[in-house]
Formats: structure tokens, C-alpha cells, sequence
């Protein structure tokens, strides 16, 4: 996967304001603060509410209501929606397709305890291992 994808996912450079090239630009990011303006094109592009969104990250609905646009968030609710966007950049690659890749994520998955791999993305460990399933897949390797 592209790590540049991850620009993408959130809207591009102009909502960004930097390009993903390297895990360096994400360990500056993550830092930084990811704003609200890229936490809402990140929903858009998965198709979620941000009501949705809040349920994946370690923070409430409400405060993230109270966020303007440009506002950043913390570290760690900045690691958690840059992880998110990597399962979404890498799984649209991985599908090339959006609308499958999303379609696969918000079914139950035997690899994953039955789980649907959007369920499990509030926790890092989660995120692992839909981003491990998604490589299998990747490479045709089914468990």
C-alpha cells in the first residue's frame, strides 16, 4: 500500500496540510493532531456518521461536536483515526474497489471471531488484525 493513499482518505493535501509519504509523516502527525475537518472526510469516505466514528475512538460524540474544523486532536485519538485510515487505504488497495472494500468490512468475518472487521477498529490490537487479514487477502492466503 501506498502510504500516500492515507492523504487521500482524508481529503487530500488541503485538509491534511502535509503529504503521508512516510511512517515518519504519520509518528509528525499523530503529534500534531489530526483536525476535525480530516476526522469527518475520513467518515465520509467509510460512510459513517459521526456519531459512528466516536464509537471507534477514545472520545465522545459530544466533544468532538465541540470541535471547530481546524481544531486538532490529541495524540492518542490522533494515532486511533490514523490507524482507521490506514485500514481504509490499505483495504481500498487491497479490494480496489471502495465499495467492496467496504462492503467486506461491515461483515462477519471467521478469521476475526465472527466479527465484522469495522467492530473491531476501536481497539489498536483490532486494527492489527483486519490490517494481517487484509494482507492475507492481499496475497491469497485464507485462514
Amino acid at each position: 500500500m501506498e502510504l500516500s493513499n492515507i492523504t487521500e482518505v482524508f481529503g487530500g493535501e488541503e485538509v491534511l496540510r502535509k503529504k503521508i509519504q512516510s511512517r515518519m509523516d504519520l509518528i509528525e502527525l499523530s503529534n500534531e493532531g489530526v483536525t476535525k475537518d480530516a476526522l469527518a472526510n475520513l467518515a465520509k469516505y467509510l460512510s459513517f456518521t459521526m456519531s459512528q466514528m466516536a464509537e471507534l475512538l477514545p472520545v465522545t460524540e459530544r466533544t468532538i461536536q465541540r470541535y471547530t474544523p481546524e481544531k486538532s486532536f490529541n495524540r492518542v485519538v490522533s494515532e486511533q483515526i490514523l490507524q482507521i485510515a490506514e485500514v481504509a487505504a490499505n483495504g481500498t488497495d487491497v479490494f480496489e474497489d471502495k465499495d467492496r472494500f467496504l462492503s467486506w468490512m461491515n461483515h462477519p468475518n471467521k478469521a476475526l471471531d465472527n466479527k465484522t472487521p469495522m467492530s473491531i477498529l476501536s481497539s489498536r490490537f483490532g486494527v492489527e488484525m483486519v490490517l494481517d487479514e487484509l494482507g492475507r487477502i492481499e496475497y491469497g492466503v485464507f485462514s
